[in-house]
């Protein structure tokens, strides 16, 4: 049993492995938010602290008999808010913390993504002391908008199995890695529990899978072909967004008001992150944890889909 820090706790892929933590019963359980405590407790024995992020002497007080912190901090495209997580690190080098994993929770690059600024930094920040996690596109987001776990917020994205379309860039034979969010969580539960040195990268995954084949196992999912538009790179690095649709960024961290004008720069940077590689990661916890088994696009979505199909609108909710 170990004491475990969440920070950003409250947001959706943070409630998802405290959640998983939680089902495991084994460790004391702290959560860093910015927000107010909430009447109810969010989980039996789960205590929880509201902090800025600003202080590291207060952080640090609140971080003493730690032993891992799981960071899920975000912020909005555009804040500058990218010394909280910092500050949370030197609290945590402060406090004695063993493991920190920051908020990497997506792409292995993020040379297109300025609305990953924040990562960058801290990134660069624990080039000497970080534990990075990677678990590349959540399969959960191919049933956008129904909900395909208990807490994830569903947003549109360029594959959209719902309307049976999408957006590719160049050929389509991009790679990119899947892998749901139960899993994510669980192996994370798993990986705090492991005796083995964490290594600096620590990517997880599902399943690779070329963009073309994700539109083939839509196409054969919701048994109708999609309508597919190939746009060029060399126009995305031009700034030039040719599509007839664009998908909103629906993420309770961006502002309703902003999202349409947000629309196509964001699209821009998920196809040329597509594109460059950044979205297929590594598969370092799929060979420390040979036991576990991870979750297959294929098996998830056929599953879900039939699910929704049949009335429901909301599948996967349970661990």
């Amino acid at each position: 049993m170990v004491k475990i820090a969440i920070a950003g706790g409250a947001g959706n892929v943070g409630r998802e492995v405290l959640d998983a933590l939680l089902a495991r019963n084994r460790h004391e359980i702290i959560l860093l938010s910015r927000k107010d405590a909430p009447e109810k407790d969010i989980a039996p024995g789960v205590k929880w602290f509201k902090t800025d992020y600003q202080h590291v002497d207060e952080l640090a007080k609140l971080l003493e008999g730690v032993h891992t912190i799981l960071s899920f901090m975000s912020v909005a495209p555009g804040d500058t808010a990218a010394g909280a997580q910092q500050k949370l690190i030197d609290a945590a080098v402060r406090a004695g913390v063993k493991r920190f994993a920051p908020s990497e929770w997506a792409s292995s690059k993020l040379d297109h993504f300025p609305w990953y600024e924040f990562k960058r930094v801290a990134r660069e920040y624990l080039a000497e002391i970080n534990k990075d996690k990677k678990c590349g596109l959540f399969t959960n987001y191919m049933t956008y908008p129904y909900k395909s776990s208990k807490h994830i917020t569903m947003f549109e994205l360029p594959i959209n199995f719902n309307d049976c379309r999408a957006l590719l860039v160049d050929d389509g034979e991009a790679v990119l890695s899947l892998i749901t969010a139960q899993d994510v969580a669980k192996v994370t539960a798993l990986a705090v529990e492991s005796e083995e040195e964490w290594p600096i990268v620590s990517g997880m995954k599902g399943s690779d899978i070329t963009l073309n084949d994700l539109v083939a196992l839509g196409e054969k999912v919701r048994g109708k072909p999609f309508t597919v538009e190939k746009l060029k790179s060399k126009d995305l690095l031009a700034g030039e967004v040719r599509a007839p649709w664009l998908p909103l960024p629906e993420h309770p961290s961006i502002p309703v008001t902003v999202r349409k004008e947000l629309a196509a720069n964001m699209v821009k940077g998920v196809l040329l992150g597509f594109q460059d590689g950044a979205f297929q990661v590594s598969d370092e916890w799929n060979k420390l944890l040979p036991d576990f088994k991870f979750t297959q696009p294929t098996e998830f979505l056929i599953k879900a889909w039939a699910s929704i199909d049949a009335g429901e609108e909301s599948v996967f909710t349970d661990y």
